[in-house]
């Protein structure tokens, strides 16, 4: 007869190897968004580019073609409304964090604004910060939210798991005098 701690032991070892296959799901359908987008866009463009250079063909006489409406910029932040839910794009030279959905823009926010010192904050001091239950599955989403940060230069990580600002950013408000305050405002 197995014995209660051994079926509880194999139901848990059941559901962690169901929660690692819908995380590589999760991941997977995050990459084909991705991508799709990235289709979306250059088709947008097209036919943007299209509608222009049929319009300059045509005589002075005709009306002019409607524009069509600017696809997305291609420095995020400028312009940009970013949509909760939406792909973290890559941090490049000149975005701020009004580039990402403001889910994300408060972990760097707060990530940025957090104690001195290098030490960085811990995903369960974010989701401490950010208002939110201190339990494991509210804890797991917002260190999956600074792990994409980080993978997308918004954030470093510390070895032992903590979150810090990016290197360029913190180098650069400690030359400027500035505290550890928000980037573009809040």
């Amino acid at each position: 007869m197995a014995s209660v701690m051994g079926l509880l032991e194999k139901r848990e070892a059941a559901a962690r190897v169901r929660v690692e296959e819908l995380r590589v799901e999760a991941d997977r359908i995050l990459a084909e968004l991705g991508a799709a987008e990235v289709v979306l866009e250059r088709r947008a463009i097209a036919r943007a580019e299209l509608g222009e250079a049929l319009a300059s063909d045509r005589d002075a006489v005709v009306a002019p073609v409607a524009e069509a409406p600017d696809p997305a910029p291609v420095v995020a932040g400028e312009g940009q409304v970013p949509v909760a839910g939406s792909v973290v794009r890559r941090c490049g030279e000149g975005m701020t964090v009004q580039a990402l959905a403001l889910d994300y823009r408060r972990i760097v926010e707060l990530v940025e604004c957090g104690p001195g010192g290098g030490e960085g904050v811990s995903a369960k001091e974010l989701a401490a910060r950010l208002g939110l239950e201190v339990v494991p599955a509210k804890v797991e989403t917002v260190r999956s939210r600074a792990k994409r940060l980080v993978e997308r230069g918004w954030l470093s990580a510390s070895p032992s798991g903590r979150f810090m600002p990016r290197q360029p950013i913190a180098a650069a408000r400690r030359a400027v005098g500035m505290p550890g305050g928000p980037v573009g405002g809040s």
